[in-house]
């Protein structure tokens, strides 16, 4: 009979993979290609350009890079350092998770890997380009600068692969893209990957990829009347109660190995120190950790050191852990297909998961919109009280002592129970003991159960709460001489109001409506520094760790550029931006002082 490790490696060489880097596939514990892999492996091999439709967490950075590096082998590397690759990704995060990825793959070939991102130093990416790399995977913003210095040289590229790119084109990415690949040689292999096809999309496949295979990946359909293999549950708590009720629940779980997402760094590592402190064995993974940092920490959990990953989304993007058996949403995701890449880190290899949601009343809404994009149920359930988590660990304490009765060993301590026996009745003496091994809990508060509710208080970004428009601006423009902008459901591309609505009321439209408050930051960069609504976007998301759902209204004047965050993320993301650059320049971020 064939060995697991002979199947996979058959499994990919068949393929037409490197049979050197199909050694270190089974090495690295990789079985058989997924779905994905055999669609795109094949064509990428001989050379065509590809438009594969696949979700996050499908295997598609093994089904671009193990063609690619198998086709520009060993020694390609130009006599003047320019790669032979190059990928584009969204956020420095997945820069590095796929450099990472392209080095342990190409190793055996003795290919070399760089990632070259955003919030990093330039002279290091500069020195390490000038020593020659074969594969750059880089951030759109970061690879123009580059190639703008003539640092990055693009004359012998053979391939170019962009890498989520309905992401990059939501997070503002779509001059850098067009202008990166108008730069690249006519005669390179194209790749795009995306989750999505959107009308954008289609554009770039149609103007940069030729004679394109199309490759669609499908989500796992279950058969009919299978059983979905994730449980999915909403807690409804209020935000001042989360924290205690994030760990009575996970009491009551008693996960062996989960992961939290939260939406903020700042998030990440409270709640990591606050798990930490009741006894949890919790590690945080965020962008601001280093790559050494990352990946102790995932050595750690995936050796079950680790009980507890509390993670961001960008963080956690490209992890495959089998062994994961719940996922935890700290808070409500704002779209959908958030919440199914997070929960599709549970059950997994046929294994059974939990997915928890911690929602505030007011968030009940978001709920309803997942269930109904994912036609998926969500129970939604009160936080368990303190009667049901005492009656819990009772049950946890009695099979405790089962275990130790069955495993013996007792003859030691028979002799107190036989003393104390002398006095007291020997169920006293036992119900005593067990009262002692209960209490070293401790005692629980109770917390206040609530129902889901609708926000009381909704308004126009662009708007003060009394419905006047900020500092004398109508909704079309601005007073102070700048463009308004507002973003589109996705947290996307920019775009600017209808006409009729800079005429005041008349044949004006709704635009959307956010349920958090925000708070307006002045950054100190505009148009006469090119400044662009899309480089913002880039900054907060990638620096800040922020949501593209949660960056508001961004306006862009002659000097300077204000944005709406949340008001409960705004000192951060002030943080997050004065300690990197824009455009490459230091600027000033504070709130804005006309709000």
């Amino acid at each position: 009979m064939q060995d697991s490790t002979e199947a996979g490696n058959n499994g990919f060489a068949a393929l037409g993979v490197d049979s050197r880097i199909a050694e270190a596939l089974s090495a690295l514990g990789y079985e058989e290609p997924t779905p994905v892999q055999r669609a795109a492996i094949p064509p990428l091999l001989v050379g065509r350009d590809v438009l594969a439709q696949a979700a996050t967490g499908t295997g598609k950075t093994a089904a671009f890079a193990l063609p690619l590096l198998t086709r520009i082998g060993a020694g390609h590397k130009a006599a003047n350092g320019a790669p032979s690759v190059l990928i584009l990704v969204p956020t420095r995060e997945l820069a590095m998770q796929v450099a990472e990825a392209v080095h342990r793959y190409g190793k055996p070939l003795g290919l070399h890997a760089l990632a070259v991102y955003g919030g990093a130093s330039m002279e290091l990416q500069i020195r390490a380009l000038k020593r020659g790399v074969d594969v750059v995977i880089a951030t759109p913003g970061r690879a123009l600068d580059h190639i703008k210095r003539n640092t990055l040289k693009l004359g012998t590229l053979q391939a170019v692969v962009l890498d989520e790119a309905d992401e990059m084109l939501d997070m503002g990415f779509a001059d850098e893209l067009e202008a990166i690949l108008d730069a690249t040689p006519a005669s390179k292999q194209t790749c795009l990957f995306s989750a999505t096809l959107p009308p954008r999309i289609a554009g770039i496949a149609r103007k940069y990829l030729r004679d394109a295979e199309h490759v669609t990946v499908e989500r796992e359909v279950l058969a009919e009347g299978a059983v979905a293999r994730v449980r999915q549950v909403a807690y409804v708590v209020s935000r001042a109660h989360k924290m205690p009720a994030l760990a009575r629940v996970l009491d009551i779980e008693q996960p062996t190995s989960a992961i939290v997402f939260c939406r903020t760094r700042t998030e990440v590592d409270e709640l990591t120190e606050t798990l930490s402190a009741r006894g949890l064995r919790a590690e945080s993974l965020h962008g601001g950790l280093s790559q050494d940092q990352r990946d102790r920490v995932m050595q750690k959990f995936r050796a079950k050191k680790v009980d507890l990953l509390i993670a961001t989304d960008v963080a956690a993007r490209g992890l495959d852990v089998k062994h994961v058996s719940h996922v935890v949403n700290f808070d409500v995701p704002a779209d959908a297909e958030t919440y199914v890449h997070r929960i599709g880190r549970t059950g997994r290899a046929g294994r059974e998961g939990v997915a928890i949601t911690l929602a505030e009343p007011r968030e009940h809404r978001l709920l309803r919109n997942i269930e109904r994009q994912t036609s998926q149920k969500i129970d939604i359930a009160q936080v368990p009280t303190v009667a049901d988590l005492r009656a819990h660990r009772q049950e946890l304490v009695k099979m405790t002592l089962r275990e130790a009765i069955v495993e013996g060993g007792l003859e030691s301590f028979r002799g107190m129970v036989e003393a104390l026996a002398d006095e007291f009745d020997v169920m006293d003496v036992a119900a005593a003991a067990v009262k002692l091994v209960a209490a070293r809990d401790g005692g629980e508060d109770e917390i206040p159960a609530v129902t889901p509710r609708e926000p009381r208080e909704r308004f126009d970004r662009g708007e003060s709460r009394g419905g006047e428009s900020r500092g004398g601006e109508s909704r079309g423009g601005d007073s102070r001489g700048g463009e308004r902008f507002a973003r589109d459901e996705r947290g996307g591309g920019d775009r600017r109001p209808p006409r009729a609505e800079a005429g005041g009321a008349k044949g004006k439209k709704p635009r959307r409506e956010t349920a958090w408050t925000p708070a307006t930051l002045w950054i100190g960069a505009g148009r006469k520094l090119k400044m662009r609504p899309g480089d913002l976007v880039g900054a907060i998301a990638n620096e800040a760790g922020l949501d593209s759902e949660h960056i508001g209204a961004i306006q862009i004047a002659d000097n300077f550029s204000t944005v709406d965050v949340p008001e409960a993320m705004a000192d951060e993301v002030i943080t997050a931006l004065k300690n990197t650059k824009i455009k490459g320049l230091r600027v000033q971020v504070r709130r804005d002082r006309m709000k």
